[in-house]
Parts: structure tokens; C-alpha cells; sequence
């Protein structure tokens, strides 16, 4: 029912169209400050204009390609008869103008492109007017001024990062060297004491002493653990520290700080650990008197006994069965293990005095068990022996002379 008329573009109208205004040069009676403002004016006043065009542009790239779109849903013959009637009446509104819609709006396209770049040669002049050397004598010194300031502050910042810093290491220097002082000076204790207690009757009369609850008061067997599937442990114990013993030993191998511990903690009975698994044991040491403390396990079912003085309190079963006991790892006397051979906890530390530690790769008969309590026979172990050089002794704890058997006599 209407019909929409169809005006050609020469193929340079592209390149003729919107024509920039010149940009004034500097110079004349007014001052550079003048001059600048005025450029700067002006160059914002073509920015907008630019800008306002290219939006008039677009709403009649939208409008002509509408037509377009509505000339060609015509049928072709009778398009093209109403366009030359058209034409007929008036003057030839197509020209050379291509009838492909695409075609049209790639033309239009590239003089949208050609708009662009105008104007970002016009921002480009903009910047290059506004540059450094165009401004002002004053304006440069007072750049001038702010980053000389700027400099200074940046090395009055750096002397004081480096003043801090030379600080800090004298102060990191003194306080090395104040920890050294006390390390040596505790070690040369430990040195005379260990001197002083070596000259023992036998290689294994000898204790093990733990007075105070610390994380750093311990013993050390140089000797480690082969594989093992079965073992006895015996030890003499005395301590009356309350609330628990505290640890009297503990195993611990890469990947298992428990693999092998005997604990008494807080208010708890006193538990044996295996490979983290927990067996609680009938055991009453905590009178401050000599006890005689034996334990026996087997990988097979997991079984274990508790004797004390000879006597058997306890028997299970299911305590980490089928888990052979990992070789290499490290035996500590008087502290549980957190990671292997450190990170001791002080609330976990044995009190009180130790002897006659001896481990067997074998569960040991009751008899024999009986025997070594009652002091008729001397089994030292065939995989730990108690001997004076297989113990080393750190923090202050001491090594003395000692017959277990006769001061056990005295505590009855």
C-alpha cells in the first residue's frame, strides 16, 4: 500500500562528507595560556559534533536498510516496473547504488570506518597540542618541584627500610647467639653429668631420671627396631605424678608417630598403642614405689598380656592385628612423639625414674616374666639391651647409679 523512494550515494561520499573544521594554529597576539584553552574548546566542540553526526548516520543506515528490506520482499518484475515508473516520474533515485542490502551496508560500513578514523587523528592532534613543551614555563617548574619532592620522599623511604632492616639483623644476631650461649652451657652440664654417672657398677645398673614435666627433659635408645611380629617389653618404673605418669616410652616411624606407645594421660587408665590402635591396660603404678611392668603382643589376632610385678592383670586381643611393627624408627624414653623423634608435648611427659628397659622380639613366658621381677635371673633383651652406652639422656635429665632389685627391697 506505499511505496518508499530510493536516494543513490556516489561511491566518494564516504571520503567528501563531513568536513573537519581547521584547527587553529598557535600564535597571534594572544598568550600561549589563551591559545591552548581556545584549541582545547575547540577540539571538544568538533569531538561532539563528530559524535552527533555519527548518530544522525546511524539512524539512516537503520532507516535504508528498513526500505531496503520492505523493496526487496516486492516481487522482482513488478519491483523493478514501480522503480522505473518512479524513476519516469522523477529523477533516477539508484544511480549506481548496488540493490544487494549487504552490499549497502558494507558501503555504509566502511564509511562509518572512515568517520573513525578522522576522528581518532582529531584526539591524536589533541594530545599532541596538549603536549609537555607547550606549556607553560611556570607549569613545567612546578612539575619540576613535585617530582623532585616525590624523589626525595621515595629515598628518605628507602634509607628508612634499610635502617630497619640492619636493625633487625643485629637484633636476630644477638638473640642467635644469647640461644647458643644457653645451648652450650647446658650441654656442657649434661657432659659432666653423664661423666660423672658412667663409672656404674655394671653396664645396667643404672636410671633413668625425669623430674619435671617438660617437653625437653628425655631419653634416646641409639639402637632402633628391626621388623617385628611379636614382641615383650619390660621396664622398671617409679612415679608418683598425678594426674597420669605421663608417656615412659614411645615408637615412632615415618607416616606412624604411634606405632609402638605406652601412656598414661590425665585422668585415663594407662594405654598401650599400636599402629595408632588402642588397647586400655589394668595397670596401678602411681604410688611413687618401684614397679616392674611387663607387655607381650603378636601380630597374629593381635594378642596382648599386661604383667606387673610378675603378675598377669590383663589379656586382649584385636590390638592392630596383622600389622608387623615398620623397622627404623626412633625409641624415646619420657615423651610421646608427634612427629618422629620431636614435637614432644609437656602434659604427655613422664615424671619420675626408670630402669631395665628391654625389648624382645618374642613374647616372653610367663615364668620368665615372673623371674625377671623377682630379680632371680637377668634377661636383658635381645633386641633392646639396658646398657649405659645404648641411652642417651637431653634437657637435664640424668643417668645414676642404681640396683633396682634392692631399692625395690626398700619401697616394701
Amino acid at each position: 500500500g506505499s511505496r518508499f523512494v530510493c536516494t543513490s550515494l556516489p561511491l566518494d561520499a564516504a571520503g567528501t562528507g563531513c568536513p573537519l573544521p581547521p584547527v587553529p594554529m598557535q600564535g597571534g597576539a594572544l598568550p600561549p595560556e589563551e591559545e591552548l584553552k581556545a584549541t582545547v574548546l575547540q577540539l571538544r566542540e568538533t569531538v561532539l559534533q563528530q559524535k552527533e553526526t555519527i548518530g544522525n548516520q546511524r539512524e539512516a543506515i537503520r532507516e535504508l536498510t528498513g526500505k531496503l528490506s520492505r523493496c526487496e520482499g516486492a516481487d522482482g518484475k513488478s519491483a523493478t516496473g514501480a522503480w522505473k515508473n518512479e524513476v519516469g516520474k522523477g529523477k533516477d533515485t539508484m544511480g549506481d547504488l548496488p540493490r544487494d542490502p549487504a552490499q549497502v551496508i558494507d558501503q555504509l560500513s566502511r564509511t562509518m570506518q572512515t568517520l573513525k578514523d578522522r576522528l581518532e587523528s582529531l584526539e591524536h592532534q589533541l594530545r599532541a597540542n596538549v603536549s609537555y613543551a607547550a606549556l607553560p614555563s611556570d607549569l613545567r617548574e612546578m612539575l619540576q618541584r613535585r617530582l623532585g619532592d616525590l624523589e626525595r620522599q621515595l629515598l628518605s623511604k628507602v634509607a628508612e627500610l634499610e635502617d630497619e632492616k640492619s636493625l633487625l639483623h643485629n637484633e636476630t644476631s644477638a638473640h642467635r647467639q644469647k640461644t647458643e650461649t644457653a645451648l652450650n652451657a647446658l650441654l656442657e652440664r649434661v657432659s659432666e653429668l653423664e661423666k660423672g654417672n658412667s663409672a656404674f657398677k655394671s653396664p645396667d645398673e643404672f636410671k633413668v631420671s625425669l623430674p619435671l614435666r617438660t617437653n625437653y627433659l628425655y631419653g634416646k635408645i641409639k639402637k632402633t627396631l628391626p621388623e617385628l611380629y611379636a614382641f615383650t617389653v619390660c621396664l622398671w618404673l617409679r612415679s608418683s605424678a598425678s594426674p597420669g605418669i605421663g608417656t615412659p616410652f614411645s615408637y615412632a616411624v615415618p607416616g606412624q608417630a604411634n606405632e609402638i606407645v605406652l601412656i598414661e594421660w590425665g585422668n585415663n587408665p594407662i594405654e598401650l598403642l599400636i599402629n595408632d590402635k588402642v588397647a586400655q591396660l589394668p595397670l596401678f603404678i602411681s604410688d611413687g614405689k618401684w614397679h616392674h611392668i611387663c607387655i607381650t603382643w603378636t601380630t597374629r589376632d593381635g594378642m596382648w598380656e599386661a604383667f606387673q610385678d610378675g603378675e598377669k592383670l590383663g589379656t586382649g586381643e584385636n590390638l592392630a592385628p596383622w600389622h608387623p611393627i615398620k623397622p627404623g624408627g626412633v625409641l624415646i624414653l619420657g615423651q610421646e612423639q608427634d612427629t618422629v623423634g620431636g614435637r614432644f608435648d609437656a602434659t604427655q611427659a613422664f615424671v619420675g625414674e626408670m630402669s631395665q628397659f628391654n625389648i624382645w622380639d618374642r613374647v616372653l613366658k610367663a615364668e620368665d616374666i615372673m623371674n625377671i621381677a623377682n630379680c632371680s635371673i637377668n634377661m636383658p633383651g635381645n633386641i633392646i639391651p639396658w646398657v649405659d652406652n645404648n641411652v642417651d639422656v637431653f634437657g637435664g635429665a640424668t643417668k645414676w647409679p642404681v640396683e633396682t632389685c634392692e631399692e625395690r627391697l626398700l619401697d616394701l
